[in-house]
């Protein structure tokens, strides 16, 4: 049983690396600049799909019940339309910045860049350095995205559950195993991600801004490739 339920750790860890996991923290990530606001994000993701992996996948192995197949493809879809919002925001709020470049000449001939963005409230000239971090409550959108991401994996992790396990609590218990490890393989994942993008965000805006239009360009397709896949077989 203990390998059963380390066996579901390490799957989960795996299963956090799947690409359309990875596009969703990506997206969330994209909008931070700190290291530790990344990682949380992603440890949240995490704790979303645990939640209802164990609501979902863990309630019906107790119960004894199933899902439909075309319930879970409905629940993939939504998923791609979701991962679709998700990279579309991105790329809108890069449109709506306008960020670009000022070439500046000092009297000393020194040449500067300057970012200069025509969204949001205008810059003041005398503000206070501001770098620190303030706290924060729960990242509610990540959790409700993590939430969805683990509705539409709960069907076939409840199969390959069931089929593996005759005891409902020792499947229930590998599900919450698998959970864990979707929370460890995401933090960490998160927290790779986390070091160009905050990097980037303080040392190179261009960068950084070039890493969030990649990423919501890549969440968008493939949002919009799992939603036609799912359509087709619908």
């Amino acid at each position: 049983m203990l390998w059963t339920l380390s066996l579901g750790l390490m799957i989960g860890m795996q299963h956090a690396l799947e690409a359309d996991h990875v596009a969703a923290v990506s997206c969330i990530a994209a909008r931070e600049k700190s290291v530790r606001r990344i990682v949380r994000h992603g440890a949240v993701w995490g704790v979303g799909h645990t939640v209802t992996l164990m609501l979902v996948a863990g309630g019906a192995l107790l119960l004894g019940a199933s899902l439909p197949d075309r319930f879970s493809l409905y629940l993939e879809a939504l998923v791609g339309i979701m991962l679709f919002a998700l990279g579309s925001h991105v790329l809108y709020r890069l449109i709506r910045e306008r960020v670009h470049f000022h070439r500046h000449r000092h009297a000393d001939g020194t040449v500067h860049l300057h970012a200069h963005s025509h969204g949001g409230a205008p810059a003041r000239p005398h503000a206070p350095s501001h770098d620190h971090d303030h706290p924060a409550g729960l990242p509610w959108r990540t959790l409700l995205i993590g939430m969805t991401h683990g509705l539409a994996g709960s069907a076939a992790l409840l199969v390959l559950t069931a089929a593996g396990l005759q005891s409902p609590w020792t499947g229930t218990l590998y599900v919450l195993m698998f959970g864990v490890g979707s929370i460890l393989g995401m933090a960490v994942l998160s927290a790779l991600m986390a070091v160009p993008l905050a990097w980037t965000a303080k040392a190179m805006t261009w960068t950084h801004r070039g890493l969030q239009g990649l990423a919501g360009s890549a969440t968008a397709m493939l949002g919009l490739w799992i939603a036609a896949d799912c359509v087709t077989r619908l």
